[in-house]
């Protein structure tokens, strides 16, 4: 039973793989997607690992909270008792 292929892959040989590892990296980190092959059977999927951003702007954290309820430092020390 074969393994279903990421959307638009490149098809590569596991011998591709071995012998342009550094180029396919690359083309990981830029997005492309691959379909390894071995034999001409398809074995296994790369595909990038999506990142987290680190920061969120000021205006983007500004229209997140928008819809939060507000908070009263009082409440909140109560509360921790």
């Amino acid at each position: 039973m074969s393994m279903p292929e990421p959307v638009n892959p490149t098809r590569i040989s596991q011998r591709d793989l071995r012998n342009r590892s550094a180029e396919i990296m690359d083309a990981l980190e830029r997005g492309e997607r691959f379909a390894v092959t071995r034999n001409g059977d398809h074995i296994g999927d790369l595909v990038p690992i999506r990142r987290r951003r680190r920061a969120v702007s000021r205006a983007e954290f500004a229209a997140m909270s928008r819809g939060m309820p507000r908070l009263d430092d009082r409440d909140y020390r109560a509360d921790l008792g």
